[in-house]
């Protein structure tokens, strides 16, 4: 669904790049086993997701939030790599 609003976030490409790995890893987790569906699986998304959420929410804070906020991606991102 297009929005009639723009957050600067949007045009980041960090966060367009965390956008696309989410999309990716949710198509990931559908080959996942049954017995991880609702386990690994949601972990992995919740990870992924993640990523994008923290670059968005940090944006509108100062540098040193925002670099806190990154940080906290970051972990998300290495999680995601145990989950995979």
């Amino acid at each position: 669904m297009e929005s009639k609003f723009h957050f600067t976030f949007e045009d980041l490409l960090v966060y367009q790049k965390a956008m696309q790995f989410g999309e990716l890893i949710n198509i990931q987790a559908k080959s996942f086993p049954k017995e991880e569906r609702y386990e690994l699986t949601s972990q992995f998304k919740r990870a992924s997701d993640s990523i994008a959420l923290n670059i968005a929410e940090g944006s509108g804070g100062t540098d040193k939030q925002f670099y806190n906020y990154l940080g906290n991606a970051w972990h998300s991102a290495h999680e995601c790599v145990s989950c995979s």
